[in-house]
């Protein structure tokens, strides 16, 4: 099995913080997703690049040695991605940018500055609305490209997208909770139980899509636009919860763990993309943003 970039860029995560928890925090991923990574990677190599110990992890001589390799293969790829050739690190110009709160709290911050860094010279005006208004926005050129949840995109018929990033929804639980204790779970385990519903970009609108297909209905008590609500009120064990691994942490803001679990349910992923007007002649500055944040993902996938 090939090593992929994937693999290599959460191993250094982990290997820099000391621990997993901390290095899904950072990568904006599950622990799992982390884990299976570091996993896979040393299953590949056929050696432990870890120690793992109670208060995290802490690298092995051979991850040692690793570790110096993986840093200089992320190096010469961050260095391709800069070449001029790419999309002109010489850009110059504005790109009037629409996100969604989602996307503009989860996701795009430290692209951002990747990118600031990358095209010095192209200026990113972002402008945060709803989905319905960044759409119709693209179609009268009051944006040139947007970053939103292409998943719930509608104008197809006018709009072009592109996905960057597939993120599952996974099930969210306090510590001990029941559903932790089976050996299987589904929408009909989870609809016995208190559920908090997020509203934000259309959240409770997908949800109901995946709900009725699996003819059962969450026993909402709360509904709410604010994510870390959510977290909170599941990690203070008021109800569980549904949401995708973007958003996941691993701790509410009062220092509570919230655990995951994969339900078996067909539940669509979360997908974030680019968006922009079928028939939109890209400035070059438009064209260098476009180019950067497609090759940084390439389809990725949050596991």
């Amino acid at each position: 099995m090939p090593v992929s970039l994937k693999q290599i860029r959460y191993f250094i995560a982990a290997a820099e913080s000391g621990q997993i928890s901390q290095a899904a925090v950072d990568l904006n991923v599950s622990q799992s997703a982390v884990t299976a990574a570091v996993q896979q990677l040393e299953a590949t190599l056929g050696t432990r690049l870890f120690e793992r110990n109670p208060g995290g992890v802490a690298l092995t001589p051979e991850g040692n040695r690793f570790l110096l390799h993986g840093r200089n293969i992320l190096a010469a790829v961050d260095e391709a991605v800069r070449l001029p050739r790419l999309s002109g690190a010489t850009a110059s110009g504005t790109v009037r940018v629409g996100v969604t709160y989602t996307v503009a709290g989860y996701f795009l911050p430290r692209h951002h500055r990747r990118f600031m860094t990358h095209s010095p010279g192209v200026v990113l005006e972002l402008y945060e609305a709803s989905r319905d208004v960044i759409e119709q926005a693209l179609l009268d050129r009051a944006l040139d490209i947007a970053v939103i949840l292409v998943s719930n995109l509608l104008a197809r018929d006018r709009l072009d997208s592109e996905t960057l990033l597939r993120s599952r929804r996974r099930l969210w639980t306090p510590p001990e909770h029941a559903l932790l204790r089976q050996e299987r779970v589904g929408l009909a385990d989870v609809a016995r139980h208190p559920y908090i519903m997020l509203t934000v970009d259309e959240a409770a609108k997908t949800a109901g899509r995946y709900w009725a297909h699996a003819g059962c209905r969450p026993q909402v008590i709360f509904r709410t636009s604010s994510v870390e609500a959510v977290r909170s009120m599941v990690a203070a064990g008021m109800g569980i919860t549904l949401l995708s691994d973007m958003v996941y942490r691993p701790w509410s803001l009062e220092g509570q763990r919230i655990e995951t679990r994969v339900v078996e349910d067909p539940i669509p992923t979360m997908d974030v993309g680019l968006a922009w007007r079928r028939d939109a002649d890209f400035s070059p500055a438009t064209r260098a943003f476009y180019d950067f944040m497609s090759l940084a993902f390439m389809g990725g996938t949050q596991d």
